[in-house]
């Protein structure tokens, strides 16, 4: 498989949901944990069986590993779409963000070319972004799953970090269970809160409604790395490995 360079998270490794979607379509089974170790892009990766589960790797590398998993998770109401539209329009554009380019959550990105989901406070404590899927993105059927993968991912950060400072966190582990797909032109929330942390741990929950429904919803593991993340163009070979099994 290749992570190619559209599909980025931070300037120099692919972007964590995607990735992890990409990766769980080589697992047979309805929830899948993928562990990442930042994927790099443009880069022809090799997938092995490791029983139920696989591992990716870049040469001798290990890139991430997936299994299938189990998830216990209590979901949040929904929010109605209007009200994440109402939010998101009155939050501007981050002009700190510090990776404008990613697939997932990037002002820098194109309509269409990227979700481009603005993640905003609700006041209770969580987040919410409102998605339309672009028919650019999704064809005139429904989505490819890896893209609701990438919808579980960066509002989990911005749930970590209400006051916005985006980026002073990676992706370690994302936990999902995907249960329906969005097609094109469909109405979709976003919503994600905090569930505590361990040292530099950080976990949060997130799941995309539609009409109310869940379709989808995972947790995440993140890893706090300090304020070098900020830099747009940091180089993913600087930032911590994540070990953590």
């Amino acid at each position: 498989m290749i992570i190619d360079r559209r599909f980025r998270g931070p300037q120099s490794s692919g972007n964590g949901g995607y990735t992890c979607g990409r990766i769980a379509a080589f697992v047979a089974a309805g929830t899948v944990e993928v562990t990442l170790r930042l994927p790099p892009l443009d880069t022809p990766l090799r997938v092995e069986r490791d029983g139920v589960g696989v591992r990716v790797l870049d040469g001798d590398a290990l890139v991430a590993e997936a299994r299938p998993a189990e998830l216990e998770l209590a979901l949040p109401e929904p929010v109605p779409f209007a009200e994440a539209e109402r939010l998101a329009a009155a939050r501007a554009d981050d002009p700190g963000h510090p990776f404008p380019g990613c697939f997932t959550c990037g002002p820098g990105r194109e309509e269409g070319d990227g979700l481009r989901l603005r993640p905003s406070p609700t006041g209770d404590g969580r987040v919410v972004a409102p998605w339309r899927p672009s028919e650019r993105l999704a064809g005139r059927g429904p989505l490819p799953r890896e893209l609701v993968w990438a919808s579980l991912d960066c509002p989990g950060a911005y749930a970590l970090d209400l006051e916005g400072a985006r980026g002073l966190s990676v992706l370690g582990r994302l936990t999902a269970r995907i249960e329906g797909v969005p097609s094109a032109g469909d109405e979709c929330v976003v919503v994600a809160w905090p569930l505590g942390g361990e040292g530099r741990r950080l976990f949060a929950g997130t799941v995309l409604f539609q009409d109310g429904r869940p379709l989808a919803f995972a947790r995440a593991v993140w890893f706090a790395v300090g304020d070098e993340a900020r830099d747009p163009f940091v180089d993913p070979d600087t930032l911590p490995r994540v070990n953590d099994r």
